[in-house]
Formats: structure tokens, C-alpha cells, sequence
């Protein structure tokens, strides 16, 4: 009876420890979660199960005195759907889901943990309407899905939500108007994104009062209708407002930030008018009499013999009238004379002070009379709010001035539609690119300042740095730092018409390809306005003294057009070396090679660009597919197959129709890395997923550089 008792006693100390080192609730609330997620196949939730005490070593899992404040578990391609469960984590702060699979609703019982400061489940494929219990969040700051499939009209509850600091809600189908008093109540707002949705109402008047935005507010590719509220003028100066591809209507208020904004930002909808559209609004015909109002007086005039009476009554005789009107036609023609006259001389003497400052001589001119010129010095304003010509550093370590640019040795790199690149050494040695744009657009100097200096502030080690540009009313100029080693398009290649050609092997093709893709992610994911490059191809990625890839010509097309227009390729406005000293240039066929590659580049464009307006950052992704699978096979993205040619992303998957053995797909140049075939074929698989036909199967590039960075470290 003795040894039962104390039998007794050890299973119960056992049951004891058992109990004390069970799961918290909060854990079995996670492992709910977990059994609502189908698949893991990274295996990120392998380390979540019930043996621990508390779940704060798990994977993605980050807490504060032992209770759960952080979920965290983006890019895992887990797939399944959101569970409740989650809203039972009473100290939960944020969660991170992004790039994921999940689907479904979104469970109102999340909203039961209102501590929740951070929501971001962008890039997955839920859907339904968003809960009226989003607005239990008092202490929400960033709530972001976008890229999803949510639809409905957004709850009026959103509008307690009054700490929210970042609202991304693009690419879904949220539809119907915006709450009333969203304006007024979410003035903290720092960040408004609601484009690529079927909102279809007036835009909110007190949208002016979100005093704290920043960036771009893009309401661009929604249903809004109505006109624009003048309101908007309120927002800070700095802010863009995309408005593009609407059903706005009526003229565009001229007030606070909308001023001097380009008719880019308003495009697609046919209905708007007035500056900086070129349609007119009927009201401004009107506009264009005389700016003071008509004053009718007491006694109307009746009859001829009243014209111009004043004084009582006492008027101008036909005779004085008449003697008016002759003398202000004879004054007019006289000042237009004058005017015709100096404009010929102004015009003649800028042209030859033109030539004589990029060393043309003018034969025959001993025997010429200086002209006289005005308005046209370099002293004199642009535009309205120009007040030089002037060289404009963008970096800190800008030494050199506009003289001495000008004075430098330059001999011509390339020549495409968007302008003339010259390579120019200044007199202490320092190696500058000078891309020259178009010779219009002087009325549109602030948007292109805009656009540049943004560009000016990015910084990375794979994209080309833009240090200074230079504007004038017939110049613009765009200073980057000098790449050495030329351009991808002939390194993969060679330089046409030269036999000798040194093919990059297999471990530099990788680096390359790395690069690529980290200077890809950082313009897509860290960049001010998550920008889309939008022209990738071999020819604008160019390779530095390690060969380590830069890629340029980012945001050109778009300050060319600002600058207006293609400049004329006979130009040599900055060429001030003699012809013989171009010929002793390292790249003397590179012009060739741009020329070449130019004809090539509509083949690395996304199929969707032709019909979709917008930029996506999906054309990248395609455009990179394209020329992974000309690093991986050697072939120019035009394919000859018999007598027809088909693009490098059709043959491939001819290749893998007709079961072609892998040695016919890979460049022959890489036979000598054959125990690397594994890798190339990994690689392979990725450039595919990059070019599928719909963008949506396509993957992010953060995705696309983390699996190259998976790849094995090769060495030469």
C-alpha cells in the first residue's frame, strides 16, 4: 500500500512538470494560425511547435517581456488563409505578411488586438471587403494592402483610425466613395497611395487639410468624377498629386501646390481644361477680353452720337475718335517693326556668339559691324523663376564649374533618341559622361528641377550617380560619374567588326546578374517614389573598374520629353577636340554598339506595355528575364530560327517544346564552367519565371535577388 502511494505521488510530480512546461495561450493561439496555412515550402514554420513554453524563439516571432508584440514572416510563399486567432495576441503591435499566398477575407476577429500599430499584408491574393472592426485600430499607424484583390466600399470606420501615417490600398478593387471626414480626421497621413482601384466619386474637398503628406499622393487610374477640388492647392508645395486617368472634369484650380504642376499629372482625363492642358476651358475665350468688368452706367448710351461720352455728356467728336484709332494702327506697326529688327539682330548675334564659343570660324565676317544684343546674355532669366545659366551640383563633391566643363576635351560615346553622350576630361584629370537632352521645354524648368534633383539623391553602388546638370533655354545638360569598362550589350557580345573578344565567364556573369538585380530592388523598394526603370537592357547597364554593373539612363525618357524632345544627333555643342583625338579613344566602336543595341531595345519590353499606361515595376522584372536568358544562352534577344526570327523568350520555349538537350540552349562560351550546369539551369529557370506572359506571375525582384544570392559563391 506504501510503494502504490508513493507511486502515486511520482505521477503526479510528472503530471506537475508537464503542466509547467506546456505552451502559453499565445503560442496555441500561433499554432492555430499555423494549421491555416496549406503550404510552408521553405519550412519557416518548422521551428513552431508545442514543446516550448512561449513562442518567443520562433521564426518571425519577436516579443517584449514574453508576450507576442511582432509577427514578421514576408516572402515565404506561404499559402492558406488569415486566422482570427491572431486578434487573441492582446499585446500584438505589428504584422508583417507581404509577398505571400494567403487568400480569403480578412477575419474580423483580427481587429481584436487594438494595439495594433502596424498592418502590412501587400503582394498576397485576399480579398472580400475590408471589416468594419478596422476602426477598433485607434493605434494603427501604417495599414497597407495593396496589391490584393479587396473590394467594396471602404468602412466609415476607417476614419477612426486617426494615427495612420502610411494608407496603400493600390492595385485592389475597393470601389464607391471615401468616407466623409477622411480628410479631417486622418490629417497625420504622411503617405496616400488608393491608385488602380474603382473608386467612383467626387474627390473629398478635405483632402486639402492632410497637411503632412509626402511624395506622391496617387489617386491616378480610378473612377473620380466631378471636378478637383481647389482644396487640393493646400496640400504642401512638394507634394505630387497624381490625378492621372480619371473622369475629372472642368478647368484645373490654379492655387497653392496645384500651380506649375505639368500636364502630366492629369492625363486621362479628357474632360479636364484649362493650364497646363493645351484644351482651353469655354470660359477662357471669355477670359481673353479685357480683364475689367464692364460697367454699365445709369443712363445706357443710345444711338452713335453717345460712343465715349463722359463728363455729363460732353463727348469725342467722329473726327478725334477717328484720328485715335489711325494713330494707335500707325504706333502698333511702328513697334512691330522695331520689334521684327531686333529680333533678327538678337537671333543673328546669338547664332555667331553660338559658333564662336565652340570655336567655328567665320569667314568672310572681318568687314561685319558688331550687332547689338540684348535679352539673350547668360546673365538674363530662363523663364519665370530662372535666374541663370549655371552649372547645379547635386553632390557635395562637385568641384568643377560650368567654364570648365565647357573648356574640356569630349569626344562622342553614343548617340540614341534621347540625345548625344559625350565622354569629357576635365583639365585635372577627372573623367565626366555629359549627356545632352532636347533644346525646348524652358517653360517647364521646375517640373524638370523636380524630376532631377530626385533622381540626384539616389545612391547606390549599382546605379550610375548623377552629379550636377546645367538648363538653359537652348541647353540642357545631365552630368553623370564616367563608367570605364563600356556596356553589358558588348561585353556579352563583343564590339561589332572587332575578331578579338574575351567572353566573361561564368562566375562574372553571376556578379553581374546580382548587381543588377540589387540596384533593381533599391530602385523599386527604397527609392523616394519606389520608381520603375522602365528602359532596362544591356546597353544601359554599364561596367565599372571590377566590372561591377551600373545601370543608367533611369528617369531619361522622361526629362528629355520635359526638356523637349530628342535634340538633334548632327549636334556637337560640347565637342571641342580635334577629330584625331576621338580616334585614339579605348571604345571607338561603342557608338555602333548603342546604335545596335537602340534598335534591339523594344524586344526587352514587358508584352503588356503596349497596352497598359501606367509603368509597372513587373516591366523591370521582364525586361531582367530578357537579359538573364542572353547572359545564360549568348544570343541576341532576336533569334534567327530558318528563315523567320522570333524573340529570345519564344525560342527558349521552343527549345523546351521540342526537347532540345540543355548544351544547345547554354552560350558555348561557358562549355569551360560545365560542372557549373546546375547553377546556369537554376538560373535559367528564374530568367523564365521573370518573362511569363502575365505580370502577376511574374516575381519581385527582392525575390529574384535573394534566390540569386542563394546560388553558390563561384570562383574563377
Amino acid at each position: 500500500m506504501l510503494e502504490f502511494a508513493y507511486f502515486l505521488i511520482l505521477i503526479l510530480c510528472n503530471c506537475s512538470n508537464v503542466l509547467v512546461s506546456s505552451l502559453n495561450d499565445e503560442g496555441f493561439a500561433l499554432l492555430l494560425f499555423k494549421q491555416s496555412i496549406k503550404e510552408d515550402p521553405e519550412g519557416s514554420l518548422n521551428n513552431w511547435n508545442y514543446t516550448d513554453e512561449t513562442p518567443c524563439s520562433w521564426n518571425g516571432i519577436t516579443c517584449k517581456e514574453q508576450r507576442v508584440i511582432s509577427i514578421s514572416i514576408p516572402n515565404k510563399k506561404l499559402s492558406g488563409f488569415l486566422s482570427s486567432s491572431l486578434g487573441s495576441l492582446a499585446e500584438l503591435r505589428h504584422v508583417n505578411l507581404r509577398n505571400n499566398k494567403f487568400s480569403g477575407t480578412l477575419p474580423s476577429g483580427l481587429f481584436k488586438a487594438q494595439g495594433m500599430q502596424s498592418l502590412v499584408l501587400y503582394g498576397n491574393s485576399l480579398s472580400g471587403s475590408l471589416p468594419f472592426e478596422i476602426g477598433n485600430l485607434n493605434y494603427l499607424q501604417r495599414l497597407d494592402l495593396s496589391e490584393n484583390f479587396f473590394n467594396g466600399s471602404l468602412p466609415t470606420s476607417l476614419i477612426q483610425c486617426k494615427r495612420l501615417r502610411t494608407l496603400d490600398l493600390s492595385q485592389n478593387r475597393f470601389s464607391g466613395s471615401l468616407p466623409d471626414g477622411f480628410g479631417k480626421n486622418l490629417v497625420l497621413l504622411e503617405k496616400l497611395d488608393l491608385s488602380y482601384n474603382n473608386f467612383a466619386s467626387s474627390i473629398p474637398r478635405d483632402l486639402g487639410n492632410l497637411s503632412n503628406l509626402q511624395g506622391t499622393v496617387d489617386l491616378s487610374h480610378n473612377m473620380f468624377n466631378g471636378s478637383i477640388p481647389s482644396s487640393l492647392g493646400n496640400l504642401p508645395e512638394k507634394v505630387y498629386i497624381d490625378l492621372t486617368y480619371n473622369k475629372l472634369s472642368g478647368p484645373i484650380p490654379q492655387n497653392g501646390s496645384l500651380i506649375n504642376r505639368g500636364p502630366t499629372a492629369f492625363i486621362g482625363n479628357p474632360r479636364l481644361c484649362g493650364p497646363p492642358l493645351k484644351n482651353l476651358c469655354s470660359s477662357d475665350s471669355e477670359a481673353s477680353s479685357p480683364s475689367f468688368p464692364f460697367l454699365p452706367s445709369n443712363n445706357p448710351p443710345q444711338g452713335g452720337d453717345n460712343i465715349g461720352k463722359v463728363n455729363g455728356g460732353r463727348g469725342l467728336s467722329k473726327a478725334a475718335v477717328i484720328a485715335i484709332v489711325v494713330s494707335d494702327v500707325i504706333g502698333i506697326c511702328v513697334i512691330g517693326l522695331l520689334f521684327s529688327y531686333c529680333y533678327l539682330r538678337v537671333c543673328s548675334c546669338g547664332k555667331r556668339k553660338e559658333e564662336n564659343r565652340y570655336g567655328v570660324d567665320h569667314k568672310g565676317s572681318k568687314g561685319r559691324k558688331e550687332c547689338l544684343c540684348f535679352g539673350k546674355d547668360e546673365s538674363d532669366t530662363l523663364s519665370e523663376n530662372v535666374e541663370q545659366y549655371d552649372l547645379v551640383p547635386l553632390d557635395a563633391k562637385v568641384a568643377f564649374d560650368l567654364d570648365e566643363l565647357l573648356k574640356a576635351s569630349a569626344f562622342v560615346l553614343g548617340k540614341s533618341g534621347i540625345g548625344i553622350v559625350y565622354k569629357v576630361v576635365l583639365e585635372d584629370g577627372l573623367t565626366l559622361a555629359v549627356r545632352r537632352l532636347g533644346e525646348g521645354g524652358s517653360q517647364r524648368f521646375k517640373e524638370f528641377q523636380t524630376e532631377v534633383e530626385a533622381i540626384g539623391k539616389l545612391r547606390h553602388s549599382n546605379i550610375v550617380t548623377l552629379r550636377a546638370y546645367y538648363w538653359s533655354v537652348d541647353e540642357k545638360l545631365l552630368i553623370y560619374d564616367f563608367i570605364p569598362n563600356g556596356n553589358l550589350a558588348t561585353a556579352i557580345h563583343g564590339n561589332p567588326g572587332l575578331v578579338s573578344f574575351t567572353p566573361l565567364s561564368w562566375s562574372m556573369r553571376v556578379s553581374i546578374m546580382k548587381g543588377v538585380a540589387k540596384g533593381l530592388v533599391y530602385l523599386h523598394e527604397y527609392s523616394p517614389k519606389k520608381y520603375v526603370h522602365g528602359d532596362l537592357k544591356p546597353s544601359n547597364i554599364l561596367l565599372g573598374h571590377d566590372m561591377e554593373p551600373k545601370i543608367s539612363d533611369f528617369g531619361l525618357g522622361h526629362l528629355a520629353n520635359i526638356a523637349g524632345g530628342s535634340p538633334t544627333l548632327q549636334s556637337s555643342r560640347l565637342i571641342s577636340e580635334k577629330p584625331q583625338h576621338r580616334q585614339q579613344s579605348s571604345t571607338p566602336s561603342k557608338v555602333a554598339t548603342v546604335a545596335s543595341a537602340a534598335a534591339f531595345g523594344s524586344n526587352y519590353q514587358a508584352p503588356e506595355v503596349l497596352k497598359v499606361v501606367k509603368p509597372s515595376q513587373k516591366w523591370d522584372v521582364y525586361s531582367y528575364g530578357v537579359i538573364l536568358l542572353e547572359m545564360i544562352t549568348g544570343r541576341s534577344p532576336i533569334v534567327q530560327v530558318g528563315n523567320s526570327e522570333i524573340d529570345l523568350v519564344h525560342w527558349l520555349q521552343l527549345c523546351i517544346e521540342e526537347k532540345k538537350p540543355v548544351s544547345d540552349v547554354l552560350d558555348p562560351h561557358l562549355s569551360v564552367d560545365a560542372e557549373k550546369e546546375e547553377e546556369m539551369i537554376a538560373v535559367l529557370k528564374i530568367a523564365m519565371a521573370c518573362t511569363r506572359s502575365s505580370p502577376d506571375r511574374r516575381p519581385t525582384m527582392r525575390y529574384v535577388s535573394a534566390a540569386l544570392e542563394r546560388l553558390p559563391v563561384s570562383s574563377d
